[in-house]
């Protein structure tokens, strides 16, 4: 190619360039749709309540009375088994209601002082101070902006949109021309 054609193609590639350049500061073409910007005229957060449920530990101290299981004696459980068991044994009129009457009486007699034995001490241990903790929910409702409400001017018409967040001074839109079929 000589230098004439090149200078040629370059002029006309730089004019269609300086063309194109040109109609993308309003709108631009792709796939057969167009775009363009318009001016934001007011971008208008709106505003929504909304509940929120919030877990919160609150915890305080309480005085209880602790026992030592290492302290308590057995004596009283297992003599309590053994009147039961002879008691048991008592009743029975044959050697297999003696057995079973021994057994269900050492039991009864075993838990019976064990109960006996706690009631009696009452509230002997120590006393401690322990803290308890519960988680409760509270409740409270706030503002929470879920979008804007946008007025924009485009070619001598307003127009307004709901739009997720604020666009700034103008806004993107989206042209379309389509025919009208009788």
């Amino acid at each position: 190619m000589n230098i004439k054609k090149l200078t040629a193609l370059s002029i006309v590639f730089s004019g269609l360039l300086l063309s194109f350049t040109l109609q993308a500061q309003d709108r631009y073409v792709e796939d057969n749709v167009q775009y363009g910007y318009a001016t934001v005229l007011s971008s208008e957060p709106v505003i929504k309540l909304i509940h929120v449920s919030e877990p919160q530990q609150q915890c305080w101290d309480e005085r209880v009375l602790v026992r030592d299981p290492r302290r308590e004696s057995k004596t009283n459980t297992i003599l309590g088994a053994i009147i039961g068991g002879a008691i048991g044994n008592a009743v029975g009129h044959n050697k297999t209601n003696k057995r079973v009457g021994t057994f269900a009486g050492a039991l009864l007699g075993g838990s019976i002082a064990k109960d006996m034995q706690r009631n009696q001490r009452g509230q002997r241990g120590r006393v401690q101070t322990v803290t308890q903790c519960e988680t409760i929910s509270r409740e409270r409702t706030e503002e929470r902006v879920v979008g804007y409400r946008v007025t924009y001017h485009y070619q001598g018409k307003t127009y307004t949109t709901r739009m997720r967040r604020d666009p700034g001074n103008t806004v993107r839109v989206r042209l379309s021309v389509s025919p009208v079929i009788d």
